[in-house]
């Protein structure tokens, strides 16, 4: 147990290809990614934050 073999990953891709389908799976992922890399920034210390110079990778809208 705790082997993470191929053919699981097949697995879950399935999963999510049939739950979401293949048409929104893109715009799934896109919305998964911007949600990982808010998450990261926030988890970042105040220095980091400065020694980054202040900018954001997320787009203000």
């Amino acid at each position: 147990m705790g082997d993470l073999k191929p053919w699981h990953i097949v697995i879950v891709v399935l999963v999510f290809v049939v739950l979401f389908g293949a048409k929104r799976l893109p715009d799934s992922a896109k919305s998964v990614a911007k949600s990982l890399r808010i998450f990261k920034d926030e988890l970042k210390t105040p220095e980091e934050k400065k020694s980054d110079g202040g900018s954001s990778s997320t787009p203000s809208n």
